[in-house]
């Protein structure tokens, strides 16, 4: 049996959160920019957008995986993340908000999913007891 494994590469450079970011295969080639809501200028992406983003889209496939072990046929389902980063007392933290919709999906077996996925979910793991993260069941 093979095991999979992959490792993603990005390199910042510039200003941090005011410079840019790329990926080695191209596909990410983004200017940064503070978000306005703390301070900034905006004008560029922001690492809580790309964090959002890729919790969004691991989230969905876990979505995925749970509901095929437990027989349930997900019809359009989507996930939106909300990363806040907020002052903590002690520098900034982060916290995240995951919006579950399932549409056709009974509001019980829903959560279940749900659930599941946050076990399931590497991004989940690895910000475990780390950051707040709330699911919302749509």
């Amino acid at each position: 049996m093979t095991e999979l494994k992959y490792t993603a590469e990005a390199t910042a450079d510039g200003n941090g959160r005011n410079g840019h970011v790329s990926s080695d295969d191209g596909l990410i080639d983004l200017n940064l920019g503070i978000p306005v809501g703390i301070g900034g200028a905006g004008g560029g992406s922001n690492p809580e957008q790309l964090f959002a983003a890729g919790y969004a889209g691991c989230f969905l496939s876990a979505l995925s995986s749970v509901a095929r072990v437990h027989k349930v046929r997900l019809v359009d389902p989507t996930v939106t993340s909300r990363v806040t980063i907020a002052d903590s007392g002690e520098g900034f933290g982060l916290s995240v908000e995951l919006l579950v919709n399932l549409p056709g999906v009974d509001e019980d077996q829903a959560r279940e999913i749900a659930e599941g996925a946050h076990q399931k979910c590497p991004y989940s793991k690895a910000v475990r007891g780390n950051i707040n993260v709330a699911i919302t069941v749509q």
